[in-house]
């Protein structure tokens, strides 16, 4: 195993407090959250089983967590007040907090208002 990988080399959580595998090391029946969203499949309240760590050129020590596969659960479905509340945050995310306009596109956050807005542009009543 080369140098950099047996740093993270931990299977037994006596250097880190959790077993950590470097990246594409983990066992089979470990997945990541995205890995089981993939799978139609979520955490379910388990603990994390394990870590993964590796080191980035741009970010420095990064990790991920592992749950196991056979104490995940199914994703709930979506219901309709469920629907209803997601689409509620979309429509208050599009909505320019100065101009009360729902927008076609999600609010900039850095901006803070819509695009006429953060221009200076004047909403006029005939338009």
């Amino acid at each position: 195993m080369a140098r950099f990988r047996a740093r993270f080399w931990d299977p037994t959580g006596a250097r880190y407090g959790t077993p950590t595998y470097p990246w594409r090391a983990a066992p089979d029946g470990l997945m990541t959250r995205r890995q089981l969203r993939a799978e139609g499949l979520r955490p379910g309240g388990q603990e994390l089983a394990a870590q993964l760590m590796w080191q980035s050129r741009a970010r420095g020590l990064r990790v991920a967590y592992l749950y196991r596969v056979d104490r995940a659960r199914p994703v709930r479905p979506m219901t309709v007040g469920r629907y209803r509340a997601l689409a509620a945050a979309m429509r208050a995310r599009r909505t320019c907090p100065h101009c009360r306009i729902e927008q076609t596109y999600v609010i900039s956050v850095r901006l803070g208002a819509c695009v006429p807005c953060a221009d200076g542009f004047e909403y006029s009543a005939t338009a």
